[in-house]
């Protein structure tokens, strides 16, 4: 790592704690209480743990997520996705995601309703974005045209509303999540067809075509 990238001692204090403070914030919530837990069962002096964490219940939800992010992006290694097709890779990549955050799931439950206050909605639509981007990255995705954009917003639209079943879901082993899962996946691939197959007809609609058209109708 270039040392311009290196990150400071408190951010590297903050990624160490980010994972244990959501799993203590189980017991003790999104709170100064969660991060002195976490800081001792690591070995972390208290007093530098709150000083790395955020003081905001939505500042350490935030820390936390990206936690899973660092997580997620160290578990899918090149050799792991290797001969997987995009289905497969946007399916294991959310329920990865999912295996993550098991130990703190009861957390997360707070840490939605946290970041759905109206004071932190901008800051949930942000990680949400990153979180998609995150997963489609990993999944190999380049895209820098509108597709691009198209992609995060359905992936983000999959994973918030697969999310939300897996916080009330109580079956075994997640079966209901893992149903609701495959379901969803199955309409964004239905939709990327039809856009596949739309863009390669000969009758797709050319919109300089169009505008033009409105401002200037045949006679």
């Amino acid at each position: 790592m270039d040392p311009i990238d290196e990150p400071s001692p408190l951010e590297q204090l903050r990624r160490r704690l980010a994972l244990a403070v959501g799993e203590n914030a189980v017991f003790d919530g999104w709170s100064r209480a969660a991060v002195d837990t976490a800081a001792d069962r690591l070995g972390i002096d208290r007093a530098q743990a709150r000083l790395a964490m955020p003081k905001t219940q939505a500042g350490m939800v935030d820390v936390y997520i990206q936690g899973v992010d660092r997580a997620l992006e160290e578990h899918f290694t090149a050799e792991r996705l290797a001969g997987l097709k995009i289905r497969e890779k946007i399916r294991s990549l959310v329920w990865r995601r999912l295996e993550i955050m098991a130990p703190a799931r009861e957390a997360m439950r707070r840490g939605v309703a946290i970041l759905a206050q109206p004071q932190n909605l901008p800051l949930g639509l942000r990680i949400g974005w990153r979180t998609a981007d995150l997963m489609w990255r990993i999944a190999g995705d380049t895209s820098t045209d509108f597709n691009h954009y198209t992609k995060r917003m359905m992936l983000g639209g999959v994973y918030a509303s697969t999310l939300l079943a897996w916080l009330d879901d109580n079956s075994e082993g997640w079966t209901e999540t893992a149903g609701f899962l495959d379901r969803r996946i199955d309409d964004v691939m239905r939709i990327e067809k039809w856009k596949a197959q739309w863009r390669g007809s000969d009758r797709h609609l050319s919109v300089s075509r169009f505008l033009g058209r409105l401002r200037y109708p045949p006679r």
